[in-house]
């Protein structure tokens, strides 16, 4: 399947595996790559810019084609030393960065220089204008189904993504909600030229976490997350646990004088508590409402050749049927 993402980032199927804390390494972003897919390694999983330099060596020792690195401008407890991550991607030899949070606007410049690819995270259509405008390469739309942080504006994909086809130029995939082959025909027939997707390629045999974390996914349905940090306009969507009832809890106590120190402790630290050492409880970790998608662990191989199945026999099978008169009544 040849789509603008295809071309842009010389890969085989319109597919990216977000980037995501605790995740984003070497197993799992070879393993998409080597599908034909698009991997990331997540930049800041890695304490320093000298780990990253290694997870980036390590990853291209698994794979010849062509991964990115995450790298997500957020308000955070410490200001990692962005510039000296990006000079390690830049050394690495990678040539797609994701991009996420704050606006890249101010590393755009070294970004471009080094011939990298920036696509940009946005949960909104201004947002993702904003980033076509600085020169950001493609946008990643994330509508509010998406776990992590969906933005304050609640829009779910079905508006925002042809709302985006409507006013951008650059090329965008849709984030939020994708998890298989009707995914991808329903992101392309809305506008987007791909698909990204986080908390599926999770639930796969090659992510590096813990296995509570992968069977408390396929065991949830699309009504087991949450939203924490609204209060705080910081929204993210996490996965329903003791610790997120606790967290909620507070910002139910404090009201308007939360502050984010009333709530730290379900939030720092808490990937490496979950994702390494599998205690589901510790607090509040990403999670799309895809989870009620998600019945199985397949490898990332079976999981991107059974999307592309899906989407062509639907594309070739079921649609072409409808415009022919000959209704189908489930895909092959």
């Amino acid at each position: 399947m040849k789509t603008r993402i295809t071309e842009l980032f010389g890969i085989e199927h319109p597919i990216i595996q977000g980037g995501m804390h605790f995740v984003g390494l070497a197993e799992l972003a070879s393993a998409v790559s080597n599908a034909g897919g698009l991997g990331i390694l997540t930049g800041l999983t890695q304490r320093t810019p000298e780990l990253l330099a290694r997870e980036i060596a390590r990853c291209k020792e698994m794979t010849d084609k062509p991964f990115g690195v995450n790298l997500t401008f957020l308000p955070t407890f410490s200001s990692p030393p962005y510039a000296e991550y990006i000079a390690a991607i830049v050394e690495g030899g990678v040539r797609i960065v994701e991009t996420a949070g704050r606006s890249p606007e101010l590393y755009m410049p070294i970004l471009k220089q080094a011939g990298i690819k920036v696509i940009h995270k946005c949960t909104s259509v201004r947002h993702s204008l904003k980033a076509q405008q600085i020169g950001c390469d493609a946008v990643s739309v994330d509508g509010f189904e998406c776990g992590g942080h969906p933005g304050e504006d609640d829009i779910p994909n079905m508006i925002l993504l042809p709302r985006a086809a409507d006013e951008l130029t650059i090329p965008f995939v849709a984030s939020g909600g994708m998890a298989d082959g009707r995914s991808l025909v329903a992101a392309l027939a809305l506008g987007a030229d791909g698909i990204n997707m986080g908390t599926r390629f999770l639930v796969t045999q090659e992510a590096p976490v813990h296995e509570n974390v992968k069977q408390a996914i396929v065991r949830a349905s699309e009504l087991d997350t949450r939203l924490v940090m609204r209060p705080l306009r910081n929204t993210e969507r996490v996965l329903k646990n003791g610790g997120v009832d606790a967290l909620l809890a507070i910002e139910r106590e404090k009201g308007d004088q939360l502050a984010i120190a009333d709530i730290s402790d379900y939030l720092g630290g808490v990937y490496k508590k979950v994702m390494v050492d599998g205690e589901m409880d510790a607090g509040a970790w990403s999670c799309g409402l895809v989870a009620g998608l998600i019945n199985d662990v397949p490898t990332a191989g079976e999981l991107v050749e059974r999307i592309m199945r899906e989407a062509r026999s639907l594309i070739s099978g079921r649609l072409s049927s409808l415009l022919c008169g000959e209704l189908e009544t489930a895909p092959a």
